[in-house]
């Protein structure tokens, strides 16, 4: 059977951004803005959302990921009993939660990099940290050198050779899911964290929860190496987010199915064992609405997110076409304040809004193949079709990036048995000529058939 990440569509949350925070956590009291995502539920339940992945969320200095106390919700947004509260207004709506893990390293202000600071050699967490030097400094004046996550200082590497630091996040994974029952972990720099970290996470956290989700964020690489039985359930799909939007920005197909292939081919494919974490922008890219030459082909690329093999997660705002580029080093412009009922952004882009609705309903109505098998149909340029089966059924996607509709022939010989062919959005049924149906797609869009 099936575990419910496999099956689910995401919806991405960057907190600090989505409700405002200050960018220094220099406030003294929980301000209680947490609740606010209580108003959200009714747009992701409409959304056909399974899943939130909301973080970081860790008590910080900054940007969210300098963590400075692993058991407190951050000030800015709220406190303890707050997150567990929305974790309960989510479940009841059938929402499952995911948070931040940043366990590869800590801000300056957590409790064993304090302590290292003061007391020096003499500290018992001297081998907390990566990379440990007395006899030199570092750029914040310490009287002691240390990695840092790619040279960013006020990020010190963890050391996780240590059993006593993998000991201390094991015991803080445990309170997070105790606490406040959450379904999973999106493990930030995946690819910094060893292997024998993970092997243990995998271990302690099933024993926790069984179906309890672990996905890690990697850019780069043999994603299998991650995800497997062993390590993690899934990781980032950096690969196919490029694929996406440059394969429409250069009318090159060939591109996004050449990834399919590299990745998930049934005879050598690198992840054709693993369900990847498939998205189109986050919270460290420009937005999608600001990557695209032309914006009509938000359709198709959505279309493929949600059809294609990986779990579709939607970053928030982006249902609504808002743009957003990385400007002067900055990511602010890629996680902006939003109301949830501030027209501006919700009613910026309703077409696309209601066509990712549509394809909420058709992931769930067809559930039972879009974790099936995949198989490319008809490749061009600017048209592609292909089918995720079972023995029984089929799901055919075919999407064309043209400014032309087209008329599509797609064989139907991957089957072996076939009674009917059905538009999946609007019912209508489709003639089945000889071994194959002749398909009608508009220009800049989609068509989703269900065989059986």
């Amino acid at each position: 059977m099936s575990k419910w990440y496999n099956e689910a569509v995401f919806y991405h949350i960057y907190p600090l951004g989505a409700l405002g925070a200050e960018k220094e956590n220099n406030i003294q009291e929980a301000l209680h803005r947490l609740l606010e995502l209580e108003g959200w539920v009714s747009h992701l339940t409409e959304l056909g959302v399974d899943a939130v992945y909301i973080g970081p969320l860790f008590e910080a200095e900054t940007h969210g990921y300098d963590t400075r106390d692993y058991r407190l919700v951050d000030r800015r947004l709220g406190d303890n009993n707050d997150f567990k509260r929305l974790v309960k207004v989510f479940h009841e709506a059938g929402i499952k939660v995911v948070v931040d893990g940043v366990f590869n390293h800590t801000g300056r202000n957590f409790f064993a990099f304090r302590d290292l600071k003061e007391k020096g050699e003499a500290s018992p967490y001297k081998d907390w940290y990566r990379d440990i030097n007395f006899g030199g400094s570092s750029p914040y004046g310490d009287s002691f050198s240390y990695s840092a996550w790619r040279g960013h200082y006020e990020l010190a590497n963890l050391n996780l050779y240590n059993p006593s630091v993998v000991q201390y996040l094991l015991d803080v994974i445990g309170f997070w899911i105790e606490e406040f029952d959450i379904d999973g972990i999106r493990l930030d720099c995946a690819d910094c964290l060893t292997f024998e970290f993970m092997k243990e996470m995998r271990r302690f956290t099933e024993e926790k929860k069984e179906d309890f989700w672990l996905m890690g964020e990697v850019i780069h690489g043999d994603y299998g190496k991650w995800a497997n039985d062993e390590t993690l359930h899934s990781v980032t799909d950096y690969e196919l987010h490029k694929g996406l939007y440059s394969g429409h920005n250069d009318h090159n197909y060939f591109e996004i199915a050449h990834t399919i292939k590299r990745l998930f081919d049934e005879n050598g494919g690198l992840c054709k064992d693993a369900v990847l974490y498939s998205f189109v922008d986050n919270h460290d890219v420009d937005r999608l609405a600001s990557k695209l030459n032309n914006q009509a082909h938000l359709f198709p690329v959505y279309a493929l997110l949600y059809t294609l093999p990986g779990i579709p997660s939607i970053y928030y705002g982006s249902e609504w076409g808002i743009e957003g580029k990385k400007e002067n080093n900055s990511d602010d412009p890629l996680r902006p304040r939003i109301d949830i009922n501030d027209r501006n952004f919700t009613g910026h882009n309703r077409e696309l809004t209601e066509f990712i609705k549509s394809l909420g309903r058709v992931k769930k109505e067809n559930a039972d193949v879009l974790t099936g098998r995949y198989r490319e149909l008809m490749l061009t340029n600017r048209q592609y079709a292909f089918a995720r089966y079972t023995e029984k059924a089929a799901l055919i996607t075919l999407v064309n990036n043209d400014e032309n509709a087209a008329d599509v022939y797609i064989p139907l010989t991957f089957l072996s048995e076939v009674r009917t062919a059905k538009n999946a959005q609007t019912g209508e049924t489709i003639e089945i000529q000889g071994n194959g149906i002749q398909v009608s797609v508009k220009a800049n869009s989609a068509v989703f058939i269900r065989i059986e």
